[in-house]
């Protein structure tokens, strides 16, 4: 798909990180920004400054994610290009022993179900109400009709201790890139996945310095956390290049998760 300028995007997750990110490069190229986020203030903040639209969203809430489509496609008309970066994690172990009481405990699993719903079944929300929507556009080259990009995580592959509905709601978004490509596949659609490593985001930062610089000490090279943009560039050109789709590319220098 060639970004020319009249393309209309929305980007879950978008008012931070790798979202941010992605809308900003988005609206670099000249397509109409939809930010979909639960953070009212850095989402209108963000939108305000690349000429987007924000849009409240709980992507866990069908009123919500149904409003928030409603809002974007009145303000910029039927988006084509949908990117899922909203998400969150826990680090809880399956089961575990309290040393000072010695008494047992498992994962909580309204914790459990609450990630699964945010991270996979909040993407699969978006992915299926956007792709309803993109079937009344006009085909364009190749028939192309839309692209959609979801982000999963390295930890779908290689999760660490305590990331198991992380590593399950993330590997579950690979899982379902393939099938739901071939589900649009003659609707002219492409669904691609990209799993991201160690990334500079807000929340990694927020961390300790220790923790931060042992992060990146991980990855073999460059010897550095990912930066945001790598990940928008990376989705820019997922978008671009039509030949991509059903595919799952690791963006992370080359990073294999230790156990913990």
């Amino acid at each position: 798909m060639e970004l020319n300028g009249t393309q209309a995007a929305i980007v879950t997750g978008g008012a931070s990180g790798l979202g941010e990110a992605t809308a900003r490069a988005l609206a670099a190229k000249g397509a109409k920004v939809a930010i979909f986020d639960l953070d009212q203030v850095r989402g209108e903040a963000v939108a305000g400054e690349i000429g987007g639209i924000y849009c409240s969203t709980d992507v866990t809430n069908e009123a919500s994610v149904d409003a928030a489509f409603s809002k974007a496609r009145s303000a910029h008309g039927q988006e084509n290009i949908l990117v899922n970066c909203a998400g969150t994690g826990n680090a809880v172990k399956t089961a575990s022993r309290d040393r000072k009481t010695g008494l047992s405990r498992h994962y909580p699993l309204d914790q459990f179900d609450r990630i699964i719903q945010i991270n996979l079944v909040g993407t699969f929300r978006c992915i299926a109400k956007s792709a309803a929507g993109m079937l009344d556009l006009a085909p364009g080259p190749d028939g192309e009709r839309g692209v959609i990009i979801s982000t999963a995580s390295v930890a779908a592959q290689d999760g660490q201790v305590g990331q198991a509905a992380y590593s399950a709601s993330k590997a579950g978004i690979v899982g379902m890139t393939l099938p739901i490509a071939r589900d649009l596949m003659n609707d002219g659609i492409r669904v691609n996945t990209i799993l991201p490593g160690i990334f500079s985001t807000p929340l990694v930062q927020a961390g300790p310095k220790e923790l931060v610089e042992g992060l990146a000490a991980m990855v073999p090279f460059p010897k550095r956390l990912g930066h945001p943009e790598e990940f928008a560039r990376l989705a820019i050109f997922m978008i671009e290049n039509g030949y991509i789709n059903g595919e799952q590319i690791r963006l992370d220098g080359a990073v294999r998760m230790a156990p913990r």
